[in-house]
């Protein structure tokens, strides 16, 4: 009977530890200045705008979609994504990806696209302020 519990209590525990140790890997930190993404190589997350005369490219047989984004300091870097192209890519305002910089080029395991009509303000048909 007392083997139950300490088995309980066991796994209870290696859970517990899984848990905060997932919970403390995740502190990825933001960085808007591309200088410092390709100095340091560590993972993190990146704001930027796509390069619209860079065009982007996509290899369907590797599965991978790369592009180049610049930061407000006018530094560009370039960008390849494993996966596929996000469907709002071309009409986005910002682009935020994840990972780290690595061979020359940002390595992205996540990229995420800021629309610009969900942040747009409705037209005010009437007012009476």
């Amino acid at each position: 009977m007392k083997a139950r519990y300490y088995l309980g209590g066991a796994i209870i525990i290696v859970f517990l530890a899984v848990l905060v140790y997932n919970f403390t890997q995740t502190d990825i930190e933001y960085e808007s200045n591309f200088t410092t993404i390709m100095q340091e190589g560590k993972t993190c997350k990146a704001t930027g705008t796509w390069i619209r005369e860079k065009a982007y490219e996509e290899n369907r047989a590797d599965r991978t979609f790369s592009f180049y984004i610049r930061d407000a300091h006018k530094n560009e870097m370039r960008v390849v994504y494993k996966g596929i192209k996000p469907n709002n890519f071309e009409v986005a305002t910002s682009v935020v990806v994840t990972g780290k910089f690595e061979n020359g080029y940002f390595q992205a395991s996540d990229v995420l696209t800021k629309c610009p009509s969900k942040y747009e303000g409705q037209k005010v048909q009437n007012s009476s302020i």
